[in-house]
This record gives structure tokens, C-alpha cells and sequence, in this order.
């Protein structure tokens, strides 16, 4: 008799436990994704300087703990300690000035524990963008890093795009956009999702987000939780409307957080003259 109830109990439960288990398979599976202009290591910043701001920079990161982020303005001995001191993430990118080692990096890291690197290359904002060059107006050689990845939970491919466009030439930033725009579409044919990161160096009525916007989303406007806080801060001089840095998506169902960061980490204001932003994304 007792057999024969066990048996009978265990009959009952098989639907709830098939029912629980489709319920976790169905779980959308988020992807955390993170833009980060460090500022470049070599500026003389007084007590901002990278050798004092250092240690709170491998704090946000290990603390935000993104799936994916987009380094702008970085040099070697930058993207050097973010490996040595957060151990979870390997990265791809080259120096802007010689496609190798010199100048500033728009590197893209990952964690190895929750997605993969499948390809990934770099080109640069100019007419000639298969080899270090400057494009039309520019102050400075600049550069896009795209990858594309798999997120390990799912194994949904997407595509993963940093910039930093540049902080003079206005024609330099409207062409330099367009040729992401256009190279988005290109690189995409089978229309994974795509996330864009990097500091335009535009406010968000620019003229030269027109055509960006008409592909991708700002997840500062689509979030379902969001935030107005200017993103460039300056080391406390910049104006509170100065928003210039983005991440643009498209292809995800949606997304359900963007946070511009300003948490203080090793007791600083500040980790860098612009804030770090946090998007979570569902696929």
C-alpha cells in the first residue's frame, strides 16, 4: 500500500516537475553589456591621474560584472591591468595609430564564462578603413572594433560594435557613424543582434545620430528602467546635459535596465572624466 502511494505521489508531481523545468528553459536569458571610456592613461590629471584611479577601475568592473563591455581611449598598459586584475575576461582590439600597439585602443572584453569569441576585426573611420588612416576633418585616427560572439546560456550569436568617434570633425563623426551604420549591415546578413558601444562625442539631437537611429535603438530611451544623468562628467566641470556616450542596440526583444554608473568605488567621484553605462538585454 505504501509502495503503491509513492508511486502514485510520484505520478502526480511528473507534470509539475516537466511544468517547472519548461518554465526555466523558457526563461528569457539576459545579457549584460557595459561602454566605458577609461580616458587615456598618459593624460596628466593631477590626482586623476590612471596611477591614482587604477584600483576603483578593476572595483567597477569586477562589481558591475558585465557579460561584454567596450573600452574607449585605452592604452596597452591600460588593457594590460584590466587582464591582469580581472582574470574572468579576455579582449580583442589594436592600437588606432599603427593597427598594432600604439595609441588608443577601443578594445572589446568578454567574460569567458558566459559567452564566446567567435571572429572579431577592427577598421577605421575614414575613406580608407582597412588600414590606419584619418578620415575626412578629423583630430585623430579612429577606429571600430566588432566582434562576433555566442552567449554560452543560450547559444545565440550576436554582434558586438565599439567605437569612439571623433571629439573634433563634425564631418569626421556624421561620415565616421555612417560607415558603422553601413558596415553593421554589411557584416550582418543573417541579422543576429547587434549591440553598438562608444563615446560619440555628440549630444542625442545631433544631426549625425539621424541615420543610426533609424537601425538602432538608444537603450537610454527603449529601457524599461532608465535614467537622465549626463554621462560626460569632467571631473566635475562638465555641464549636466552633456550626454555623449551610447549604447545603441537592435535584434533583442528588449531591454530591461540602462544605468548610467556613478557609484563610488576606492572611495573616488570619479574613475574616469566620463561614467561608465550599464545596459541589460534580453534576447
Amino acid at each position: 500500500m505504501k509502495k503503491l502511494a509513492i508511486i502514485l505521489l510520484a505520478a502526480l508531481m511528473l507534470p509539475m516537475v516537466a511544468q517547472a523545468k519548461k518554465k526555466v528553459e523558457d526563461r528569457p536569458y539576459d545579457l549584460k553589456v557595459m561602454s566605458y571610456n577609461i580616458r587615456m592613461g598618459i593624460a596628466k590629471d593631477g590626482t586623476n591621474s590612471w596611477e591614482f584611479r587604477y584600483p576603483a577601475t578593476a572595483m567597477m568592473i569586477e562589481d558591475q560584472m558585465p557579460d561584454v563591455f567596450g573600452v574607449q581611449e585605452a592604452f596597452d598598459f591600460q588593457i594590460l591591468f584590466i587582464e591582469e586584475n580581472c582574470r574572468q575576461y579576455e579582449c580583442v582590439g589594436v592600437g588606432r595609430d599603427d593597427g598594432k600597439s600604439k595609441g588608443e585602443f577601443m578594445s572589446i572584453f568578454w567574460n569567458k564564462k558566459t559567452v564566446k569569441m567567435i571572429r572579431w576585426g577592427t577598421f577605421w573611420l575614414s575613406e580608407t578603413p582597412e588600414k590606419p588612416s584619418k578620415g575626412w576633418d578629423a583630430h585623430c585616427k579612429r577606429t571600430a572594433t566588432w566582434a562576433l560572439m555566442q552567449d554560452k546560456k543560450t547559444g545565440k550569436k550576436f554582434y558586438y560594435v565599439n567605437t569612439h568617434l571623433d571629439h573634433r570633425g563634425a564631418e569626421a563623426r556624421k561620415n565616421g557613424l555612417q560607415l558603422i551604420v553601413d558596415r553593421i549591415k554589411d557584416m550582418n546578413p543573417k541579422g543576429y543582434p547587434m549591440v553598438l558601444t562608444g563615446d560619440f562625442n555628440v549630444k542625442p539631437t545631433d544631426p549625425a545620430l539621424v541615420e543610426l537611429d533609424k537601425v538602432m535603438d538608444s537603450t537610454r530611451k527603449v529601457a524599461e528602467k532608465t535614467d537622465n544623468h549626463h554621462t560626460f562628467n569632467g571631473w566635475s566641470k562638465a555641464k549636466t546635459d552633456s550626454v555623449i556616450d551610447y549604447i545603441y542596440i537592435s535584434g533583442f526583444s528588449k531591454c530591461t535596465e540602462y544605468q548610467t554608473v556613478t557609484k563610488r568605488y576606492a572611495d573616488r567621484a570619479y574613475i574616469s572624466d566620463h561614467y561608465p553605462l550599464f545596459a541589460t538585454l534580453i534576447f
